[in-house]
């Protein structure tokens, strides 16, 4: 007997298969004989996909500055994971894992470098936030919780401290097992280009396609050397999309030149959730759809590559024995003007409208 069996299930590449799964995780993909206390007729109408993973939100209850509930950026709009990139640092971080037991919604950190997290902007002007020895006691204490580590390097995060953060990110990382590490791009000092050259295979970029003049693009629109030399060594690069982060031009431009996303995340809190530009993780997908993604690949961006880039290795495929985790979603072909974080829009024709999340197999509806 199963938990739940989906039937006819539409997956992305057009196929159309029964899921089961049963104890929280993928059980059979195909032709399900077996019966479950729970059957779902999708008729090969609706898409399913591994659940979807948003690995950059904000979602500490506390914090002062970027908050909200993980549900409310969860399950509720279809995403099964979420990966809370840098709210917390050592110092609020058992307070946080806390509050995620509760939460219908599979919740991860990436611990900030700063021990303080977001209670300010500047949380990386005072060097003396970054402790060793406190990020080595919290990444011991929650080692299936915290996933990576989370270092902002914008100017008003940094002040008068440039390059040094990351320089002491690298060396948190190095004696934390080569930790996941995503770098916050944002406007300099320090300049792209040396944050660039300290990345190596496997840190993450968030905020890829920012519109600041500190971006991955030359005034020519090209690609920058240093960017392009990163990417080339393993750098991965993550939409970050937020209030303040994303451009349609610096997007258009960078994917017409096949300077595709590894994952597309939100930067998603209550605010930008409510009053957008964000308002969702599948809006943010939908503006993909848009610029020049197909479904699969879009797809790809928050469930396989999600996955492999904060090493997940239960997550992010529908394969046996793999987490539970699915989302139901329509693709309906409306026009749609979306906005971008520079105030821009764009209309679409495409719109991923998330129906419901299985978490660990159980069904929650989307609001």
């Amino acid at each position: 007997m199963f938990d739940l069996i989906l039937r006819q299930a539409r997956l992305v590449d057009d196929t159309v298969i029964d899921i089961a799964l049963k104890d929280g995780k993928i059980a059979v993909l195909g032709e399900v004989a077996g019966q479950a206390q729970e059957e779902r007729q999708l008729n090969g109408e609706y898409y399913v996909s591994a659940g979807w993973i948003d690995s950059h939100v904000h979602c500490y209850a506390k914090s002062p500055i970027y908050h909200d509930d993980p549900d409310s950026v969860g399950v509720a709009t279809g995403v099964t994971t979420v990966v809370d990139a840098g709210s917390t640092g050592a110092d609020d971080i058992d307070e946080f894992y806390e509050i995620t037991r509760k939460a219908a919604t599979d919740v991860y950190a990436l611990l900030n470098i700063s021990r303080v997290g977001l209670i300010a902007q500047n949380e990386l002007s005072d060097m003396a936030n970054i402790d060793k020895a406190a990020v080595r006691d919290a990444v011991k204490r929650h080692p299936g919780f915290i996933v990576g580590i989370k270092a902002r390097m914008s100017s008003s995060v940094v002040g008068a401290n440039g390059i040094k953060p990351l320089e002491r990110a690298k060396e948190i990382q190095r004696e934390n097992g080569d930790l996941p590490m995503m770098v916050h791009i944002g406007n300099n000092p320090p300049d792209l280009d040396e944050i660039t050259e300290l990345l190596s295979s496997g840190d993450i970029i968030t905020h890829c396609y920012n519109g600041k003049p500190n971006r991955i693009l030359t005034p020519a629109g090209e690609l920058r050397a240093s960017v392009a030399k990163a990417i080339a060594n393993g750098v991965r690069l993550d939409v970050g999309h937020g209030t303040a982060s994303f451009s349609f031009e610096v997007a258009k431009i960078a994917i017409q030149q096949g300077i595709l996303p590894h994952t597309i995340s939100s930067d998603i809190y209550c605010r930008n959730r409510m009053n957008g530009p964000v308002h969702s993780l599948g809006a943010v997908m939908s503006k993909f759809l848009s610029i020049g993604l197909s479904l699969p690949q879009v797809i790809e961006c928050v469930t396989a590559n999600a996955a492999d880039g904060l090493r997940m290795k239960h997550k992010g495929r529908l394969e046996v024995g793999l987490d539970g985790d699915l989302t139901l979603f329509e693709l309906k072909r409306q026009p749609t003007v979306f906005t971008d974080s520079e105030q821009q829009t764009l209309t679409g024709d495409r719109l991923l409208v998330a129906l419901a999340a299985v978490r660990a197999g159980k069904w929650f509806d989307c609001e």
